[in-house]
């Protein structure tokens, strides 16, 4: 994964690190590995769509199509040490980190290869390798385990900085806001970052909350924030190097809001007849992330055979990720006993 530029230094509190650029704007190569990212993510969650119809995914399975920027935007904001958490629509989120293609996809269909054995599925997988601390399938669990990851950090005086996601639907939860006034007290680095695709589980965001701008949620609490176009590389970018600046320079908490849209249904179980096929194809065929990244770099000068390129190495990616969910074998019975108990001293 492309990570944020190093372009001098700065210090917050204690440990030195280099700060991505400020210029928000991306060079061709980066914009490149971008397209190359959010693609990857896309060609990803139509094939694990695929193997859900075919009956080798059980339980449920969310699926990240249309918002591919906002993940990939932000991870190009983040250094080594920063932490990523999200909530159950995650499988983009691992794969924007940098985990590998195959283990996501064989924890989907519950084989020993899965980054959690087998044994946490679509919701539950983790990382810390890669920063990456879950999926979580309690709506809005995850925004006090964020704020709590970047205690830790403000603690250990490490200058890191966590991206705390969920969605428009958990925004109205009483522990994000509990979250929101320890961040503020103490000033922690998280970014908050609400996902806003337009709909919960099967109500317009507009029925459903009072707010009509949550960036502005932390108002209470003296949180800035603002809102994102979240189909938009690099307009994602350009919020989210603002938003990690301003927590790693030590002035608390940032709230972006990023206006994105999901193709799909809530969930595969989710015919999505709340909404007409109309908006849907529109937002396709005038707001699609991958569709104006193609495009940018065509504009630029970028040779056609070099997105062929790049389509053609995703397509292989997902190819032998889904061969190695479906031989991968599957947790031996004595795994029912792992992972349940950790004996401190």
């Amino acid at each position: 994964m492309v990570q944020g530029a190093e372009a001098g230094t700065t210090k917050r509190r204690g440990k030195a690190k280099a700060p991505p650029s400020n210029s928000g704007g991306l060079s061709q190569e980066q914009m490149l590995q971008a397209y190359r990212d959010m693609l990857l993510i896309r060609r990803f969650e139509e094939k694990a769509g695929q193997l859900y119809g075919m009956g080798l995914i059980g339980g449920f399975c969310h699926l990240y199509i249309g918002q591919e920027a906002v993940v990939v935007g932000m991870q190009m904001c983040l250094m080594p040490g920063d932490q990523v958490i999200t909530s159950y629509r995650d499988h983009g989120h691992m794969l924007a980190t940098g985990m590998e293609a195959r283990g996501v996809m064989a924890e989907l269909t519950g084989r020993a290869g899965g980054y959690s054995k087998g044994k946490g599925g679509s919701m539950h997988m983790f990382s810390r390798e890669k920063g990456f601390f879950g999926g979580h399938g309690i709506v809005g669990a995850q925004v006090s385990l964020g704020a709590g990851l970047a205690f830790a950090n403000m603690y250990n005086d490490n200058g890191n900085v966590c991206l705390t996601y969920y969605g428009d639907g958990a925004a109205n939860q009483g522990q994000v806001f509990e979250s929101y006034n320890l961040a503020a007290l103490f000033k922690l680095p998280v970014v908050f970052i609400i996902e806003n695709n337009k709909y919960g589980m099967g109500t317009s965001a507009d029925r459903a909350s009072a707010s009509k701008d949550r960036s502005k949620d932390g108002t209470p609490w003296g949180i800035p924030g603002e809102q994102v176009d979240g189909m938009d590389v690099e307009a994602v970018k350009a919020a989210g190097e603002r938003a990690v600046a301003h927590c790693r320079e030590g002035k608390g908490p940032y709230i972006l809001e990023m206006k994105t849209y999901r193709y799909r249904g809530h969930s595969m179980s989710d015919p999505a007849k709340y909404r007409t096929r109309e908006e849907v194809q529109k937002m396709r065929e005038q707001h699609d992330c991958i569709e104006t990244a193609r495009k940018r770099l065509l504009e630029g000068g970028l040779p056609e055979d070099a997105l062929k390129t790049v389509d053609d190495e995703v397509k292989r990616i997902v190819a032998d990720s889904a061969e190695f969910a479906q031989t991968s074998p599957e947790p031996d019975e004595s795994e029912l006993w792992t992972d349940v108990l950790l004996e401190a001293r």
